[in-house]
């Protein structure tokens, strides 16, 4: 798990900041993880910060981010 704070979701991509500066767009999210958090239409989410699970699938030439599970910090 790392630390991540959400910034929006733009263009099909759910962005996010992580604690060393780093920001990564995620392709997919969970479906649980949707059902918990609105992160395409809950404004009160921006900025919120997130211990965050991902998995990287698909390929070394095309990877896809993928968001297991969000917990608020």
């Amino acid at each position: 798990m790392r630390t991540a704070a959400f910034k929006s979701f733009k263009n099909g991509y759910y962005n996010f900041w992580f604690e060393n500066g780093e920001e990564l767009a995620f392709e997919e999210v969970h479906p649980r993880v949707l059902k918990q958090y609105d992160l395409q239409n809950d404004e009160s989410l921006i900025d919120k910060d997130f211990r965050i699970t991902f998995i990287e699938a698909g390929d070394d030439d095309n990877p896809i981010y993928v968001v297991q599970s969000l917990k608020p910090i």
